[in-house]
């Protein structure tokens, strides 16, 4: 028997990723036309057939839509652009297409729904990040399309979500922090924002009850501009006028410009301050991360994603769930054992 041509076969031979190839097959932007059609022909002589998942052998193919907002991918390689990176090739390795729609802040306040859903472009949707409420209402009218949440959850409940394990990543985190000698910790999240800042300091807040330590609402501070998200160095976090010995950052780039805050003012992480992130992701340009953090398994709710929105566009009967991803601690250099008082 020959065996079947995949895209990871083309992909080696042009010496691009499956990525790439994916959106040379399937029509998307992001490939110049020259490499385009060099990708086509040489799946043509290949014999490359696109054998998709298939809707109950009809034969139909599927292909997978991604949205996500504009304000969640920065001028920099954001955390979502990983995570999409993580889906497509998932995807491709389920015989799937995908493609990717970033939502702009204009459509968003305006509830402009993507074109991939308007256009039925696709066969299953993955919206990945918190959208504003009224956008998210929007989304519901198209509920004959598939439809699953990535990274946040909703109270309404009537989608599916895929999350990390932000409560108890956050929990862990302090209880390391706690068994290094700190009981002066502060969490560094604007609370309300995403469900996920405010279930990691849910976490924070558990470790420190367990322990008989006091919560100080001086002690939690906020880390992004509230109207447009602005995070990282160019958000400026206020410091109590009694400083901690540790601090838990909602993520690891809010850890990273908290550092370089506290450098600038003097302290020395970990040796004067101790400081946890979370995800386990940093822009390249900040180089390599030394941030004790809780590494989010995108690989593993890339997985759990595909896998349930393959068996929706089945129409397979799914209960309506949020299903959680658990992650692990890595320890790194930014946090430093605290001995005496």
């Amino acid at each position: 028997m020959v065996k079947a041509v995949k895209l990871a076969d083309i992909a080696e031979k042009v010496g691009v990723s499956v990525v790439t190839v994916s959106k040379a097959l399937s029509g998307q932007k992001g490939v110049s036309e020259e490499l385009r059609e060099k990708i086509k022909a040489l799946a043509e002589e290949m014999g490359y057939m696109p054998v998709h998942a298939k809707n109950q052998g009809t034969g139909r193919t599927y292909t997978i839509g991604v949205v996500t907002l504009e304000n969640y991918f920065a001028k920099l390689a954001s955390f979502y652009w990983k995570m999409y990176q993580e889906l497509a090739t998932r995807a491709v390795k389920k015989n799937c297409f995908s493609m990717l729609e970033v939502i702009s802040p204009a459509d968003e306040d305006e509830g402009v729904a993507p074109k991939m859903i308007t256009e039925e472009k696709v066969d299953g949707v993955i919206i990945l990040g918190r959208p504003k409420k009224d956008y998210l209402k929007m989304l519901y009218q198209y509920n004959k399309i598939p439809m699953i949440f990535m990274d946040f959850y909703d109270e309404e409940e009537k989608v599916s979500s895929v999350v990390s394990s932000g409560f108890y990543g956050s929990y862990r985190l302090t209880q390391y922090l706690i068994k290094n000698g700190h009981s002066r910790i502060a969490y560094v999240g604007t609370l309300l924002y995403t469900e996920s800042i405010t279930d990691r300091y849910l976490g924070y807040c558990k470790a420190l009850m367990e322990n008989g330590i006091e919560q100080r609402k001086d002690w939690v501070l906020k880390d992004r501009e509230i109207n447009d998200g602005t995070i990282g160095l160019g958000y400026h976090i206020e410091m109590p006028a009694d400083m901690p010995t540790a601090f838990v950052c909602n993520n690891d780039i809010t850890a990273y410009a908290l550092i370089k805050q506290l450098e600038g003012e003097g302290y020395r992480v970990p040796e004067d301050i101790s400081v946890v992130g979370y995800d386990d992701y940093l822009y390249p340009e900040f180089g390599d991360s030394k941030i004790t953090t809780y590494s989010v398994d995108m690989a593993g709710m890339s997985k759990t994603v595909i896998k349930l929105l393959i068996k929706y566009m089945e129409h397979i009967p799914q209960e309506v769930k949020l299903h959680v991803v658990s992650g692990k601690l890595i320890e790194r250099e930014s946090v430093k054992k605290r001995t005496g008082i």
